[in-house]
């Protein structure tokens, strides 16, 4: 069966650009079959029982829990919670539960402490990499955990959906990748977010890949204080004369 980035490639998980265009399929042996060699193919070996398998697109692979576990061994730990994000969130592969099972099974093999690491940190409602590293990097800053694609709703009206939201200080942040920018149709839609969000006196913090660089100390401090402003109330104009 194909496994690792290959299974997870067919799948749809995001995988790091080091992994583009890779000619060398990943394929799996179970049983006391040796692993395969061929060129073109990278072997691997499982006992029976450790690994299951599933179809896609015609061809046999490890399930998407399973394939999780494998990329383990080629993945850091950001980018295995990425991956496990979008297997419960966007692309609903799999439940926490199944990746949980799936690690279980893995006990005492190389890079099972990794997975329980990523376990604790995967969550639902993500809906791309990039909001998966952006609450990363202000969770591991020591700032709260934010919601995850939040409703935002004033007087029973819906205003908008953002990507990660504190809402008792009312600061929303949205990951802005480069189809926000290109997409003439994104980026309208963005800007009229942005307005809607300021007249019911929400904050609206762009972030951006620089923000979670070199720049993410200042991006850090920025929602900090708006967070200290906020759960105090002292910037909540709505009731204010128009100005």
């Amino acid at each position: 069966m194909f496994t690792h980035v290959t299974a997870a490639a067919i799948l749809g998980i995001p995988l790091p650009r080091r992994f583009e265009g890779t000619p060398r399929l990943h394929v799996t042996t179970v049983g006391v079959d040796q692993a395969l060699r061929v060129r073109g193919a990278v072997g691997h070996r499982a006992r029976k029982g450790t690994i299951r398998t599933t179809q896609s697109r015609g061809v046999r692979l490890s399930t998407p829990a399973d394939t999780f576990v494998a990329l383990s061994t080629m993945l850091t730990l950001e980018e295995l919670i990425i991956a496990g994000d979008a297997l419960v969130g966007w692309l609903g592969w799999a439940t926490l539960d199944e990746l949980a099972r799936a690690v279980g099974r893995r006990r005492g093999k190389r890079g099972v402490v990794k997975l329980r690491l990523a376990l604790e940190e995967i969550r639902q409602g993500s809906r791309s990499p990039g909001e998966t590293r952006t609450r990363l990097a202000l969770v591991r800053s020591g700032l709260p955990q934010p919601a995850l694609n939040h409703d935002v709703i004033v007087d029973d009206r819906w205003i908008a959906c953002v990507d990660l939201a504190y809402p008792e200080a009312r600061v929303a942040i949205e990951y802005e990748s480069d189809l926000h920018r290109t997409d003439p149709a994104t980026f309208r839609k963005d800007l009229t977010r942005g307005e809607h969000l300021k007249h019911e006196d929400w904050w609206l913090v762009r972030a951006t890949a620089d923000d979670l660089g070199r720049g993410l100390d200042r991006f850090v401090q920025r929602i900090r204080r708006l967070l200290e402003v906020g759960y105090n109330a002292r910037h909540d104009h709505r009731f204010a004369t128009l100005r």
